[in-house]
């Protein structure tokens, strides 16, 4: 193919109109420079095709991608529209949380703006997987990342699954999760999540009567933010002082004994519960002052936020110093690290992974057989955590009697008779 030969300026037309977004090049060509790279769209005496071209490229290049032609079949905004109405029915029959949607949805927002939603699905390549891969890490830590990523691999892999494409995609080498080397490394930088216990004792002295309560459930039981939010009063026996509440994330059934501290503030909090805003709400534990639930399906947890408004400015006293409660990734979910960490100590694993609501791993056949867990190992364990606690609880430790101590106090035995003593 011959090379345009450059045209005189005084050939070269004007612009169609003002904000007509291309130029006329030397080389009798209509251009555009994007990105530090001038394109080439149709020749001078055919401005409407170009600009036509321009038009059906520019998101892909002004996104840096290399456009490609759309001969027809499935988009990257069919797949998502598929997509998200199946997941929809799937909130819809309670099978997925509603805040799940709304990952899976921010998710493909982002895979239309980096990949283009007119990009043919069964077009994409593993360069484009890379690229989506490192514009996600420009925004995310890595644990955020690795979520990104498997839902993003979730959509494309729907893509083959509902029929949109006729083979499944190659992803590359590079678009997965991070490696768990990596992700223990980023462990390490931040730093345990987790609490002590003179800071959780200072944080419910600073809590207010609903939310104290919640933060004795999150150390008592190990609930998070959405477990506390969803909590109903028929799930409480507090005469008996236990909770039987599965997880609503996961629906896993748990059973908990709770401390007389947790009980009484379980009490008042539902003693001085506001008015439920909505009928369906009056059956559940914590009310807003506005009468509605603290549970929300977002990361905008109310929860999350009261109790970061206590723990940011938090300070407790060790030795002379005033320290800092607060440090980053901190919150009330952290309760449930720190009940799961001083629990163990407890030696009873299975007690905890019942506590907590842990599903069983897949391959542990003796969970498909067990149907539950004897009260007294559940309440074995919580006791545990209620020591380390509050210490000043503990049984104060049995003081042996010295040897003179033993011997002053013993009676005197009778002296053995010589006939006796002989063999």
């Amino acid at each position: 193919m011959s090379k345009p030969t450059k045209k005189s300026s005084a050939d070269k037309p004007q612009k169609p109109y003002p904000d007509f977004p291309l130029f006329p090049h030397a080389t009798g060509r209509w251009a555009k420079k994007i990105r530090s790279k001038l394109h080439y769209f149709g020749k001078w005496d055919n401005w409407q095709d170009a600009l036509s071209l321009y038009q059906k490229q520019a998101a892909d290049l002004h996104a840096g991608r290399k456009p490609r032609e759309n001969t027809g079949g499935a988009t990257i905004k069919d797949l998502v529209n598929h997509f998200l109405i199946a997941k929809k029915h799937l909130v819809d029959t309670r099978e997925i949380v509603q805040r799940t949607w709304d990952d899976y949805d921010a998710t493909c927002r982002q895979v239309m703006e980096v990949l283009g939603k007119d990009r043919l699905i069964a077009d994409l390549q593993p360069d484009d997987f890379d690229t989506l891969r490192r514009q996600l890490a420009k925004s995310r830590g890595i644990v955020a990342l690795g979520n990104e990523v498997s839902r993003a691999r979730i959509l494309f892999k729907y893509a083959y699954d509902a029929g949109l494409i006729e083979h499944p995609l190659r992803y590359g080498q590079s678009f997965k999760r991070p490696s768990r080397k990596a992700l223990r490394k980023a462990r390490q930088e931040k730093g345990p999540r987790l609490f002590q216990a003179d800071e959780i004792r200072a944080l419910m002295d600073k809590a207010g009567n609903h939310l104290r309560a919640m933060i004795l459930l999150g150390i008592n039981c190990g609930f998070g933010p959405a477990d506390c939010g969803n909590l109903p009063i028929k799930a409480l026996d507090l005469k008996a002082g236990w909770v039987d509440y599965p997880r609503p994330k996961t629906g896993v059934s748990r059973r908990c004994p709770l401390w007389p501290e947790t009980v009484e503030a379980l009490k008042e909090s539902i003693a001085k519960r506001p008015k439920p805003h909505d009928e369906a709400d009056n059956g559940m534990v914590f009310l807003t002052k506005y009468g509605q639930r603290w549970a929300k399906e977002s990361s905008d947890n109310p929860i999350s936020k009261e109790v970061a408004k206590i723990l940011r400015p938090l300070k407790v006293k060790r030795g002379r110093k005033q320290e800092a409660v607060y440090r980053k990734g901190l919150g009330l979910y952290t309760l449930r690290h720190t009940f799961q960490t001083i629990g163990d100590a407890a030696r009873d694993p299975i007690a905890t992974r019942a506590i907590m609501g842990h599903a069983e791993a897949g391959d542990d056949m003796s969970a498909v057989y067990r149907e539950g867990v004897d009260d007294d190992r559940l309440k074995a364990v919580t006791d545990h955590v209620r020591q380390w606690l509050f210490p000043a609880d503990e049984p104060k430790a049995k003081v042996e009697p010295t040897k003179s101590e033993t011997t002053k106090n013993e009676p005197e035995k009778p002296p053995v008779a010589e006939s006796q003593s002989q063999p």
